[in-house]
């Protein structure tokens, strides 16, 4: 498969790994829009936000508190973001979660 995420989750492409778990996975954009910007993705592929499911949801958000506890941006606060299709600037089409922090958006 040619997904850029897809072959991350499989190892196949570095990628600067923040949390992990059965179903998801979490790393750093390597081009960050605030000092915390991190992906959160799906292991299996799902090419947009409106296609995950309940659990797939349930994961990424259960993993985003993690990660935001982990990253120290638990307490001041941070956003959670998803762009579905072209339009919003959905470039990777696997669905992803930003979760950026670490100043005032």
């Amino acid at each position: 498969m040619s997904c850029l995420f897809c072959r991350i989750a499989d190892g196949e492409i570095p990628a600067t790994i923040v949390h992990e778990t059965k179903t998801t996975l979490a790393f750093r954009d390597i081009q960050p829009k605030a000092p915390v910007h991190v992906l959160l993705i799906p292991r299996e592929h799902v090419p947009n936000a409106v296609d995950l499911n309940g659990d797939q949801l349930g994961d990424l958000f259960a993993a985003a508190k993690e990660v935001a506890d982990a990253e120290g941006v638990a307490e001041s606060g941070y956003r959670l973001l998803f762009n579905t299709g072209p339009d919003s600037g959905q470039e990777v089409f696997h669905a992803h979660l930003h979760l950026l922090g670490g100043r005032r958006l």
